[in-house]
C-alpha cells in the first residue's frame, strides 16, 4: 500500500517534517496561457485598458503570490525564496505566462511557481474583465523543476528559452513581448 506523506498514522492531515532533509538549490517553472479576444489584446498591447498596464500589474501580483504560497496552501511550507519572476510572451491573442521560483532549502518550489502563474493569469483576467468576460485561462502546469531527492523534471515540450530575453521588445522592457500579430 502506498503511503501518503501528508497523512499521519491515524489518517489525519499533517505537514511533512522536512527538518532532516538536506538543503539543496531548487528551481521550478510553471506555465499557463490566457486567451483574449482580438479587441482585448489590441487594448492590452496599447496599454489602453480601463485599469491600466495589465502585464506590469500581473507581474507584480504573480511575484507577490509566489512569496505567500505557504500562507495560501494549508500544508505547504513557508519558503524563503531566493528568486521569483513572472514573464510573458504574446503569441497571437494569447498571453503565455512563465513563473519561476528558486530557493535553497529542504523542500521544492513547485507550488510557488504554480501559484505565481495562477495569480498572474487571474490578474490579467481582473484587469481585462471590464471589456471581456469570456477570457479563457488554460493549461496551468509544471514545466520544469530541479533539486532535491527526486532530481530534475522537464515537461516533454518544455523549452528552456527564457521569456525574459523578450525584454528587447520595445513595448514592455520588463521581460514581456508584444510583437505585432
Amino acid at each position: 500500500m502506498q503511503e501518503f506523506s501528508h497523512l499521519d498514522a491515524k489518517g489525519g492531515l499533517t505537514m511533512v517534517n522536512v527538518g532532516a532533509k538536506t538543503a539543496t538549490e531548487r528551481k521550478a517553472i510553471a506555465g499557463v496561457v490566457v486567451e483574449l479576444a482580438p479587441e482585448t489584446m489590441d487594448l492590452l498591447r496599447r496599454r489602453a485598458l480601463p485599469k491600466g498596464d495589465v502585464l506590469t500589474c500581473a507581474k507584480v501580483a504573480g511575484i507577490m503570490a509566489a512569496k505567500r504560497t505557504g500562507e495560501l496552501i494549508p500544508l505547504c511550507h513557508p519558503l524563503n525564496l531566493t528568486f521569483a519572476d513572472i514573464n510573458f510572451e504574446i503569441v497571437g491573442n494569447s498571453v503565455r505566462i512563465r513563473a519561476e521560483a528558486r530557493t535553497v532549502g529542504p523542500t521544492g518550489v513547485e507550488m510557488e511557481a504554480i501559484v505565481g502563474a495562477q495569480i498572474a493569469a487571474a490578474t490579467i483576467y481582473d484587469m481585462c474583465k471590464a471589456v471581456q468576460r469570456d477570457i479563457v485561462i488554460r493549461d496551468l502546469r509544471l514545466l520544469y523543476k530541479s533539486g532535491g531527492k527526486s532530481g530534475e523534471f522537464k515537461a516533454p515540450d518544455f523549452s528552456p528559452k527564457a521569456t525574459s530575453s523578450l525584454a528587447e521588445a520595445p513595448h514592455h522592457p520588463s521581460g514581456t513581448s508584444s510583437p505585432s500579430a
